[in-house]
């Protein structure tokens, strides 16, 4: 390793650690934004002289339009993550209209360098299989794991200032899409050769050894812009998906982060649907770690008992393969979550501790991978850890602003803190994100919840029903939608619902419902209790 890279800058309390890319206060890691300790290592790096705003935007934003606004964010950000403000100014300072830097007293010392990885530490509660532990491989086959070029968009049209946005757009894209460690993005310096209607996806493929590949067009006529974008299999030329935005070209500035964030979360659908299509097409020998992780990926969503135990058997598959694969970890996480959130093992405490360890262990393998982030969060939702579960769904969400999931846990353990105001927010932010999300019914049951807390019972009986509805729904779900129907007066509708519940569990009561939910002591939770009750729960 670079001698550079394995310093460690430390001052005052902290330590920014350019190895492990973390900061430290204290000895222990800090949570902090990816792109905010980008801006703090800047500023350590060049503390001897001043760092202009256009050298920040470079570094910082690969040299992208930013507003003032979003520099200003990130800079405050920093100075709050080691215990600075703007008023005091005592480790970075502002020179107005110039630039910033950092004044306060650093020392370095070399980072020792990291120990070679060993296979993950087996978990030590009872877990029915534990053959996802094997030995560490040698090599890897990275072949397995999706792979995308992301080109720049064909113009088409009158001469325009906003010309720039075909290059802008696909180039922020990049960026986003980087964020997603499941997929491999080829850098814009290579993708961006290819220009023109022209391009063909085969040539593309070959060329850059990619399997997918963003196409997009953007036609100006009048005062409207149009945006159409196509996800190609490199293999066929096969459409895997597409879509078109159209808007006033004088409001083009303001759609771009909503359009850049829901092309970026169809993708992150998209391509796994598509990877177990393509992974259903082989016999089971031939599945390779990605493979077996996108098949476990689509079971494990159906909340069943028995695609639960496929999923797991998947997930085991992929971690013999590659040990260190950090989804397939946080996957098998999922697995063990689900059967304590839906009663599916005897010993419910030990699938939660199973859950917790995984989900730690990815975090381990991949510290940046929002799906452990969210793994973790998960497991502390599950335990009542409110506030825990928060903050990690806070930084899955950082690593990955358009990860729909994150924003709808977050949304739903906000749900239970109490917060519906802060909760309906997100999740109206993740069904738009996400409108045919695989958890799309517990987006909109949550939806439910927040209107119950808001007093406004038919709202949230509409929801509740809508959501018990709709394909995937679990006995939570239609539990949810007989407590909602109850309170409106439906008492028919509500022990229908109920009944449908106790098909899958006939031992569902009050206790097991708050032990899914732990919802804090609050006036709604004293309002579901008695709800329950009333209904002989």
């Amino acid at each position: 390793m670079n001698e550079v890279r394995r310093k460690t800058y430390c001052f005052d309390r902290f330590e920014v650690d350019l190895t492990r890319f973390e900061l430290r206060q204290d000895g222990e890691r800090a949570h902090i934004e990816p792109q905010v300790l980008s801006l703090l290592i800047l500023l350590l790096e060049n503390r001897d002289k001043m760092v202009t705003k256009d050298e920040v935007i470079d570094e910082v934003w690969d040299g992208r339009i930013v507003s003032e606004t979003a520099v200003a964010s990130r800079l405050k950000a920093a100075r709050k993550a080691i215990g600075d403000n703007g008023k005091d100014q005592l480790l970075i300072k502002t020179i107005h209209g110039r630039g910033f830097r950092f004044i306060g007293e650093v020392t370095e010392k070399l980072t020792s360098p990291p120990q070679t990885l060993t296979s993950p530490t087996a978990v030590s509660m009872p877990i029915p299989d534990q053959s996802f532990m094997p030995a560490p491989i040698q090599n890897w086959d990275e072949g397995g794991r999706p792979s995308i070029a992301v080109l720049p968009f064909v113009y088409t049209g009158e001469p325009h200032p906003h010309q720039v946005i075909a290059d802008a757009l696909p180039a922020d894209i990049i960026m986003d899409l980087s964020r997603l460690h499941w997929l491999f993005v080829i850098a814009r310096g290579s993708s961006f050769r290819f220009r023109g209607a022209d391009t063909d996806p085969q040539t593309i493929g070959t060329a850059l050894k990619v399997r997918y590949c963003l196409m997009g067009t953007i036609e100006v006529s009048s005062q409207t812009v149009h945006i159409g974008v196509s996800l190609v299999d490199t293999n066929t030329s096969e459409t895997v998906w597409s879509d078109k935005y159209t808007g006033a070209l004088s409001e083009l500035q303001q759609m771009r982060p909503d359009i850049e964030a829901s092309i970026v979360s169809s993708l992150e659908q998209r391509i796994p649907q598509h990877e177990v299509k393509l992974a259903r097409s082989k016999p089971a020998t031939e599945l390779d770690a990605w493979a077996s992780f996108h098949l476990g990926f689509d079971h494990m969503y159906r909340f069943t008992r028995e695609d639960n135990a496929v999923a797991a058997e998947l997930f085991q598959h992929s971690l013999k393969l590659d040990p260190y694969f950090t989804r397939s970890l946080a996957g098998l996480s999922f697995t063990h979550f689900q059967k304590a959130f839906l009663r599916l093992a005897p010993d419910t405490q030990a699938e939660l501790d199973a859950a917790r360890t995984l989900a730690h262990q990815a975090l381990d393998s991949d510290r940046l991978d929002p799906f452990a982030h969210f793994s973790v969060g998960r497991s502390c939702w599950l335990d009542g850890e409110l506030q825990d579960a928060v903050q990690w769904f806070d930084s899955a969400t950082a690593l990955s602003p358009s990860f729909a999931q994150g924003r709808y846990n977050r949304g739903l353990v906000n749900v239970m803190a109490g917060k519906p105001v802060e909760a309906d927010t997100d999740l109206a932010v993740a069904l738009s994100l996400s409108p045919l999300d695989p958890l799309a019914y517990a987006m909109v049951s949550s939806r439910s919840l927040v209107q119950l807390q808001l007093n406004e019972y038919e709202q949230a009986a509409h929801f509740a029903e809508k959501a018990a509805r709709m394909p995937g729904a679990h006995r939570h779900i239609e539990l949810i939608a007989a407590l909602t129907a109850h309170l409106v007066g439906r008492s028919d509708d509500a022990q229908r619902w109920i009944s449908k519940a106790r098909q899958s569990d006939p031992d569902l009561n009050a206790v097991t419902f708050f032990q899914a939910f732990p919802f804090a002591q609050t006036k709604s939770r004293e309002l579901i209790e008695r709800t329950l009750k009333d209904m002989g729960l």
